[in-house]
C-alpha cells in the first residue's frame, strides 16, 4: 500500500500537567530533520529506526546557542513504514514542567511542525493502512476504559475483533454482487452469472455473523459504560445495608424507619473487573406521603433505566404468596434480574425450603448484608455479566452505537435482498439492496468514508492519540 508522509505535526502524547516524565509526539514529512535541528546529540538523519538517543535540545540551531538549552532529552526515532502512523516519528522524552513542554512545542512550530488537532495520529495511521476504522475507534476505547472488562473488550476489538471477517465477508459480497451488475448488461438475454442459491447462502452466512454482534451491544454498551445496576425492594429489606455492605462503607443512612432511602443514591462497584453503576432506591410500596412517593415514582424509573435489577426482599417476614407475586412482577417488567434473600443468619433452612420452592429455576441467593455475608451474591452479579457477555461473538462486543447502526443496516439489507431472491425479483431491484449491505459494510471498518465522518470519529479522540 503507497504510504502518504503528511505535513508534520506535533502535540503532547502524555496527559497535561506537571509529571516526572512527558512525552512530545512528531510525526509527518521531515519529522527526523525537524527535530534534528534542535537536537545536540548524535545525527538523528543517520539513526536506525525504533532506537533511542540521549541529548539536548536548543532554542535556536546556530553556533550562539550552546547555552540556550530547554531540557536533557531522550529521542526516539522511528522510520517510515513501520511506526504508528507508518510516517515518520520521533518521540521526545521530556521532563515533565508545563514551561518545558511549551518551549519544546513552541520550538516544533518554528521549525515547521504544525499543533496536531484531536485524533490526527491515529486518523493518520488510519488513512496509511495501519487498521481499519473499528481498530482505529478502539484506540480512544482502549484510553478510556476503566475495567477489566472495558480494556479487554477494546483490546479484542484494537486487534480485529470482529471487522476482520466482515471484511473478508464483504469481499465475497462485492464479488457476487458485481456478477449480478454484469447481469444487468447482458439484460436482454436473460443470462445468470451470479448463482441465486451461492449468493442466498453467502447473505445467510453474513446475517449469521451479524445477529449475535447486534445482540450484544446492549451487554457491550453496559461493559463500556459500567453495568447499571438497581437494588430494589419493600420498606426495611435491607436495601441500604446492602449497598453499604457492597461498597464497604457507610454510603447510604440505615434505620429501622421504613421510607429512610427517600431519593436514588449511586456509587460504583468493581467485580471481577467488571464496574457496576450501583443505584439503592425508596422501598417499594403504596404511601401518602407525597416525598416518599416522589422516591418511589424514581425507583420504578431506575428500574427502566437499569440493565440488572437486585430484588432484595426480608427473608423473615416474606410469605410464599408474596415471594410468587414479586416473581410474576419482575418477569412482566422483563428485566434481567437476581432475586435476593436478606436476613439468612436468622432464618432456619426449613423456613427458607418454601421460599427457594417459589423460586425454582430462578433461585434465590441468600444473603446476611448486616453480616456483610455476599459472597455469593458477588459471585453471582459477576457471573451474570459474564454469561450475558460470552453471545456467540469469538469474545466480541459491540459498544459503540455507529457500529450498531451499520450492523443493523447491513441486516436490514441483506434481509430485503433475500426476500427479493424469494419473490423472484429482478437483478437491478436485487443489485440495489447488496449495493446497500456494501455501503453500510464499507463504512463500518472505513473501506467506505467521508471527510465528516473522519472528522466526527477522531475530534473525540485526545490530542496527541
Amino acid at each position: 500500500m503507497h504510504i502518504t508522509q503528511f505535513e508534520p505535526i506535533a502535540a503532547l502524547a502524555t496527559a497535561p500537567g506537571i509529571g516526572a516524565i512527558a512525552v512530545i509526539r512528531v510525526s509527518g514529512e521531515g519529522a527526523i530533520e525537524l527535530v534534528n535541528r534542535m537536537f545536540r546529540g548524535k545525527d538523528l538523519t543517520k539513526q536506525a529506526s525504533h532506537t533511542a538517543h540521549f541529548g539536548t535540545l536548543r532554542q535556536r540551531s546556530d553556533a550562539s546557542a550552546d547555552g540556550t538549552i530547554i531540557d536533557e532529552v531522550l529521542v526516539t526515532v522511528f522510520r517510515t513504514p513501520t511506526s504508528f502512523t507508518k510516517e515518520d516519528v520521533v518521540e521526545i522524552s521530556c521532563h515533565g514542567s508545563d514551561y518545558i513542554i511549551r518551549q519544546i512545542l513552541a520550538r516544533l512550530t518554528r521549525e515547521g511542525a504544525r499543533l496536531a488537532k484531536p485524533g490526527e495520529f491515529t486518523q493518520r495511521a488510519f488513512l496509511n493502512g495501519q487498521f481499519d476504522l473499528v481498530q482505529a475507534e478502539a484506540v480512544a476505547d482502549l484510553i478510556a476504559a476503566d475495567s477489566e472488562a472495558s480494556h479487554r473488550s477494546a483490546l479484542t476489538q484494537l486487534r480485529g475483533g470482529f471487522s476482520k471477517k466482515l471484511k473478508e465477508l464483504r469481499q465475497q459480497l462485492i464479488d457476487f454482487v458485481a456478477l449480478v451488475e454484469l447481469e444487468l448488461d447482458f439484460g436482454e438475454e436473460d443470462v445468470e452469472f451470479a448463482k441465486r442459491d451461492q449468493l442466498r447462502e453467502l447473505m445467510m452466512n453474513i446475517r449469521r455473523v451479524l445477529h449475535p454482534l447486534i445482540e450484544s451491544f446492549a451487554v457491550g454498551n453496559a461493559v463500556k459504560n459500567g453495568v447499571p445496576t438497581v437494588i430494589v425492594g419493600k420498606p426495611n429489606a435491607g436495601k441500604s445495608t446492602l449497598l453499604n455492605a457492597l461498597l464497604n462503607e457507610e454510603k447510604a443512612i440505615v434505620s429501622e424507619i421504613p421510607g429512610t432511602t427517600r431519593d436514588v443514591i449511586e456509587d460504583e462497584l468493581f467485580i471481577d473487573g467488571i464496574r457496576f453503576r450501583l443505584i439503592d432506591t425508596a422501598g417499594l410500596r403504596h404511601t401518602t406521603d407525597t416525598i416518599e412517593a416522589i422516591g418511589v415514582e424514581r425507583t420504578h424509573q431506575q428500574m427502566e433505566k437499569a440493565s440488572l435489577v437486585i430484588y432484595l426482599f426480608d427473608g423473615l417476614t416474606t410469605t410464599p404468596d408474596e415471594l410468587k407475586q414479586m416473581i410474576a412482577e419482575l418477569q412482566k417488567a422483563g428485566k434481567p434480574y437476581l432475586l435476593v434473600g436478606n436476613k439468612t443468619d436468622l432464618i432456619l433452612d426449613i423456613f427458607r425450603q418454601p421460599l427457594d420452592d417459589i423460586a425454582g429455576k430462578t433461585k434465590i441467593i441468600w444473603i446476611s448484608a448486616k453480616d456483610q455475608r455476599i459472597d455469593d451474591l458477588k459471585a453471582a452479579l459477576s457471573l451474570r455479566v459474564r454469561t450475558d457477555s460470552a453471545v456467540q461473538t469469538d469474545g466480541a462486543l459491540i459498544t459503540n452505537a455507529r457500529h450498531l447502526e451499520h450492523l443493523t443496516g447491513t441486516d436490514d439489507a441483506l434481509a430485503r435482498a433475500i426476500g427479493g431472491l424469494d419473490a423472484g425479483v429482478t437483478a437491478d431491484w436485487l443489485a440495489m439492496d447488496l449495493r446497500v449491505a456494501l455501503r453500510h459494510l464499507g463504512e463500518l471498518t472505513g473501506e467506505v468514508t467521508t471527510d465528516d465522518l473522519l472528522e466526527s470519529i477522531f475530534s473525540r479522540f485526545c490530542i496527541g492519540k
